[in-house]
């Protein structure tokens, strides 16, 4: 998932300027070593907790590799009961194939914002990213049972190649500018085209968005209704990576115990 929030308009973007001069200003020990960012003039330092899960926790990798796992288990069961010919799986790619944590670790660390997203276009000309736990594995799996894959995401349709580079780097099968399809349409547009040609058995990403497009721009407590009601899709043709690095709910207020500490 990426470009989950509308890009701040200029005024959203000079605060943040302000603030990563703020926090440029750092202050030589004896020995003349830097200090780290404030986090209380370094509003993206915020996410530091989630960013150190994604990245670096064993419980991430065994979630991630847990879920596609048992989403090439339930495909393989989809096939073999499905008679229909052109079958197709369409999956988003930042944070549910593709892992961006370095970007978004460099990022923070000179206190801007990534979710400004204006750093993004650097990464996907130049940035490495790595492949999600199982991801490579399932999408051959994919391949290997005749089903073709679709590759949905909002990076940017001028950097293309630069894109497929990265994932023909990193293994992944079916590879190319038909079934890489980057920001334009909307993502429920360019669901609409792949169903159009083909019988979609099953979606993966990390935000409800990449599901249905009931769930795009939608209030926290109307997405969490309707997961309800599609929670027969959950772990049957929709599978959901975790991503605590970004996303509709970084605004939301925290219910509190309201007992004194």
């Amino acid at each position: 998932m990426k470009r989950s929030k509308t890009i701040a308009g200029t005024a959203l973007v000079a605060v943040y300027i302000l603030a990563a001069a703020g926090c440029a200003a750092t202050d030589q020990g004896a020995e003349g070593a830097e200090k780290s960012p404030d986090p209380g003039q370094c509003a993206v330092q915020e996410h530091a907790m989630g960013l150190r899960w994604q990245q670096q926790s064993a419980e991430a990798q065994a979630l991630q590799s847990q879920t596609y796992r048992i989403a090439g288990e339930r495909l393989a069961e989809k096939v073999k009961r499905t008679p229909a010919e052109n079958l197709a799986i369409i999956t988003d790619l930042d944070e549910t194939a593709l892992d961006n944590t370095k970007l978004l670790a460099r990022d923070m660390a000179a206190c801007h914002d990534y979710s400004v997203w204006d750093t993004w276009g650097q990464w996907e000309l130049q940035g490495s990213p790595s492949a999600i736990p199982g991801a490579a594995e399932f999408f051959h799996k994919a391949d290997e049972l005749g089903v073709s894959i679709y590759y949905i995401s909002d990076r940017t349709e001028e950097n293309l190649d630069a894109t497929i580079a990265s994932l023909k780097g990193l293994d992944f099968p079916q590879v190319s500018k038909d079934q890489v399809m980057l920001l334009g349409p909307s993502k429920e547009a360019r669901r609409a085209k792949i169903q159009e040609e083909h019988k979609v058995i099953m979606q993966l990403g990390d935000t409800l968005h990449d599901f249905a497009g009931d769930y795009a721009n939608t209030q926290l407590d109307q997405q969490r209704q309707l997961v309800e009601k599609d929670a027969k899709h959950f772990g049957d043709d929709w599978f959901i990576l975790p991503n605590p690095t970004y996303g509709s709910w970084e605004d939301a207020e925290l219910d509190q115990w309201d007992a004194k500490l």
